[in-house]
């Protein structure tokens, strides 16, 4: 390393994460006039930024999410294909989030800063698997940064749903939960027929137009929820997971890491697509970073954690 860290490489003020040495930011949170986004969910990718970059898939689903003012210029990257804003080199390496999702990796006066956006460890068929690369500051995301998070198998949980006879009301985020529900239920819960909500097949075709194989599935609509049948999975984004009240015969399952999303329901299902305590902790080991900067959540037990072991600073 050439050059020490800059305390000030990233910044965090009212639009988002903000890199004046590169004159770019970081999943933003307004529009601004180069962005640098990891990934298409809509809290770290809005509409009417000037310049995007980001990688192909993500390019896709902001096009869809946005129409014509997801961008006025997408420069779409693949993975490890290195670009540069101003002086600072940057590239994107999977983040295994969802598809398309990356972390960002950049380079100033010989140091690396690697952003991770969100990410997961866990095998995800549906998604470029998590890929680690040494950095002098991990710039991560601590939304479950508490020894006490755990989150279960996937395919464990996935199996709760044989045991569940009546039909299934299963809530899930539109882009990227879903898909890999669906892949998941698919192998796992062969005995099971999964309808999708209108509004998530959209980003489904998405994914199997970027060469992911879900499985088997089909549109519903409202009269087979009022049918005494048993079996169906009525796979529903959240806006809607506690309507249709004249559905027969349902029990109400809603797939996340958030446990106050679990109360209330008939079924607990804890499948995340976030870093739990002991993910993290790996990260850290394989990055081997200088220092740790935490975001989205709250850093006080990392550094509780690593005190006097190495540097956590809390940017929000």
């Amino acid at each position: 390393m050439s050059s020490p860290i800059l305390q000030d490489f990233i910044i965090l003020n009212q639009t988002g994460l903000y890199c004046r040495y590169g004159n770019f930011y970081l999943d933003p949170q307004s529009p601004v006039l180069n962005a640098v986004i990891s990934h298409a969910h809509a809290d770290h990718a809005v509409s009417g930024n000037q310049n995007v970059y980001c990688t192909d898939a993500t390019k896709l689903f902001m096009q869809h999410r946005y129409k014509k003012f997801a961008a006025s210029t997408f420069h779409s990257k693949k993975y490890k294909e290195g670009f540069e804003l101003g002086p600072v080199q940057i590239s994107f390496y999977p983040a295994g989030h969802m598809l398309g999702s990356a972390m960002i990796l950049m380079e100033y006066q010989g140091v690396k800063y690697l952003y991770t956006g969100d990410y997961k460890l866990e095998n995800d068929a549906t998604c470029e698997a998590i890929e680690f690369v040494d950095a002098d500051v991990l710039i991560t995301e601590t939304t479950f940064a508490d020894p006490k998070v755990a989150h279960p198998d996937a395919i464990s949980e996935i199996e709760k749903l044989n045991k569940v006879e009546s039909n299934i009301m299963l809530g899930a985020y539109a882009l990227g939960k879903s898909q890999r529900l669906i892949h998941l239920i698919s192998k796992h819960c062969p005995e099971k027929k999964i309808l999708v909500h209108h509004s998530i097949i959209p980003f489904v075709h998405l994914y199997e137009q970027c060469g992911v194989y879900l499985g088997n599935y089909q549109v519903y609509d409202r009269k087979i929820m009022k049918q005494s049948l048993e079996g169906n999975i009525y796979m529903v984004p959240p806006m809607v997971f506690n309507s249709y009240i004249r559905a027969i015969n349902v029990v109400r399952v809603f797939a996340t890491g958030w446990k106050h999303l679990q109360n209330n329901n008939g079924l607990t299902l804890y499948i995340s697509d976030h870093v739990d305590w002991k993910a993290i902790i790996e990260t850290i080991e394989k990055v081997k970073p200088m220092e740790v900067w935490t975001l989205h959540g709250d850093g006080k037990q990392l550094q509780a954690y690593f005190k006097d072991k190495l540097t956590v600073k809390i940017l929000n």
